[in-house]
């Protein structure tokens, strides 16, 4: 059986862990849960050589220099311009043999049970060698507004059919869906053949699929995600379910809920000098000044470089529209 070819998405800034990620040290490339960097775990996450090949890093070229120095000697595809997912994959894409099964993986998420994850994989596999354009849909656990969804269809292999994508829905819909069992998160993993997704891509979107192979026309390619461009469009969308531990750590929020095996037994998380006292599920983080916080509870703390971030954990989602995250 033909190895799977990793194509890994190294792109953004990720304005939402401001301080501590910032346009020279952006979130895939900082070790956020344990000694590994996000980027440097989604490598290692598809290292395995009976199942996967070496995998090809699809990033800008201001991120290039990171890029060598966390995954030296890598196959590394620098985009004519950022136009998000859908021509980003593409550009791996017509690179490879049009029957490579590819597995598209974001660089900054986390993933807890790699067990679980690889079973995915393999479930997955299956369905992309027969043509379809595989999703991998997230256990939900809780009522997220903050993530797509994906509506389970017929049974369709080792997965299902996909009935309908849903965007980030309002709260009584999430809880709709989380109550319903027949709804994942949408993570932004894909599997599927390389020529499977071109001819998708050509059908729905035939424009931007002449423009990826020209650096003139890639920056002239409205940008669009694989969501908007094939994934809703083809008829040959599936998924298979994964209950992984998987996050996107796409806030602070969300940081502290994926460091919970570092948590006390009153939820709070530390990492650098901090006094807490009578406080519940707070996290702090400090690169050098001490931290002391009484009487709070879900509330995060953040010092890095200089600056200084206090937020509440609902008011998380909220940090990348900072005057110092936009870098003003």
């Amino acid at each position: 059986m033909s190895l799977i070819v990793p194509v890994i998405l190294c792109g953004g800034s990720g304005t939402r862990l401001w301080p501590l990620s910032r346009p020279a040290r952006p979130k895939p490339f900082l070790p956020l849960i344990g000694e590994a960097t996000l980027f440097e775990a989604a490598l290692a996450r598809v290292s395995d050589p009976a199942l996967f090949a070496a995998p090809l890093v699809v990033t800008g070229a201001g991120l290039f220099e990171l890029v060598e120095s966390q995954a030296p000697g890598g196959h590394v595809i620098v985009e004519p311009a950022a136009r998000n997912t859908a021509p980003a994959i593409a550009l791996a894409a017509q690179r490879l043999p049009p029957d490579t099964v590819m597995l598209v993986c974001p660089s900054d998420h986390h993933i807890a049970d790699i067990p679980a994850w690889l079973a995915a994989v393999v479930r997955a596999r299956t369905l992309a060698e027969k043509g379809f354009l595989v999703a991998f849909g997230i256990a939900p656990t809780r009522p997220e507004t903050g993530y797509g969804y994906i509506e389970r269809g017929a049974p369709e292999g080792e997965g299902y059919r996909i009935a309908r994508f849903i965007e980030k829905p309002p709260l009584a819909d999430a809880e709709a869906y989380l109550s319903s069992g027949g709804f994942s998160w949408n993570g932004g993993i894909f599997m599927f053949r390389a020529g499977n997704f071109l001819e998708e891509l050509a059908r729905y979107r035939p424009e931007m699929a002449k423009a990826v192979a020209d650096p003139a026309g890639f920056e002239a390619i409205a940008g669009e995600s694989i969501d908007y461009a094939v994934m809703e469009q083809t008829s040959r969308a599936a998924m298979v379910e994964a209950d992984m531990g998987w996050s996107d750590i796409g806030n602070w929020q969300s940081l502290r809920d994926a460091r919970a095996a570092e948590a006390d037994a009153q939820g709070n998380v530390v990492r650098g000098a901090a006094d807490l006292i009578d406080c519940r599920k707070v996290m702090v983080q400090s690169d050098g000044p001490r931290v002391s916080v009484v009487g709070l509870e879900d509330v995060i703390v953040v010092v890095d470089g200089g600056e200084v971030l206090v937020t509440s954990a609902a008011g998380a989602a909220n940090v990348g529209k900072l005057k110092g995250a936009k870098g003003e």
